[in-house]
């Protein structure tokens, strides 16, 4: 079984940089190539549960994240990163991603 996301990720870890042109947060630890961390702000994917399934694709309804290639990574070649546009998840959108399976590994934290 899959352990899920940290939904208190924000409180237990650091941010350790910023992802594609400044667009969002990288909690870490990161350790490239088998360690890359959580990515995002207002949307976050933890990297390192990430397995490139496509739910988080499926279940968002505002079309948040973008293709990025994490070569040498153990669970997939590839993530989907927080695209960076700005977009408002309503209360029942939001409730319905994460009742999805994307909630394995992604979060809306609000900020």
């Amino acid at each position: 079984m899959v352990t899920p996301i940290d939904p208190d990720f924000m409180k237990h870890r650091t941010v350790v940089g910023k992802g594609e042109g400044g667009a969002y947060d990288i909690w870490g630890p990161v350790d490239p190539p088998t360690k890359l961390g959580i990515h995002g702000t207002a949307v976050a994917v933890d990297f390192d549960l990430c397995i490139a399934d496509g739910a988080c694709i499926d279940a968002c309804p505002v079309n948040v994240f973008d293709w990025m290639e994490t070569p040498g990574h153990p669970a997939s070649a590839k993530k989907r990163a927080p695209s960076g546009r700005k977009t408002a998840f309503s209360a029942p959108l939001a409730k319905a991603f994460v009742r999805s399976s994307a909630s394995r590994y992604t979060a809306i934290t609000g900020r």
